[in-house]
């Protein structure tokens, strides 16, 4: 895997990735940015959520669950101290669809959890605090 950082001026980055993907970071007016994209640090959050999602997603299809929508919520705690690191994390599925079996959606974030989500674990092993909840919400 591979990306590319180029400095586009102040404190604003444009990245891409080795598919050819690009996104803007950038940092917030007290910091020199212009609030043009997301900060990096949010950038890792976003892509723990994206990481994790696409897991639990591709579960609850490979056991035939009638998923109309998945939504991720992170909430992060950082350190007080330079580095800021997070410190804790904390991943909110909400799960719509019809007829879902609470068993399938536990076990689906679950397994994201604990053995797929690249980004989950490997945080987890640096020392971050990392928590798991779920709800399901019927289609009407």
């Amino acid at each position: 895997m591979k990306a590319t950082i180029d400095w586009t001026g102040d404190a604003s980055f444009r990245a891409t990735s080795g598919s050819g993907h690009d996104i803007q970071m950038d940092g917030p007016p007290d910091h020199g940015g212009k609030d043009l994209g997301p900060r990096p640090m949010e950038m890792m959050l976003m892509g723990l959520g994206g990481c994790s999602s696409f897991d639990v997603m591709s579960i609850l299809q490979k056991s035939r669950q009638d998923v109309t929508a998945c939504h991720a919520e992170l909430e992060a705690e950082r350190a007080d101290a330079v580095p800021a690191v997070f410190t804790r994390i904390h991943l909110h599925f909400v799960v719509t669809g019809r007829n879902l079996k609470e068993n399938q959606v536990k076990r689906a974030v679950s397994l994201s959890a604990e053995k797929y989500c690249s980004a989950s674990i490997m945080l987890e092993k640096a020392g971050v605090a990392i928590t798991h909840s779920h709800e399901i919400r019927e289609v009407s």
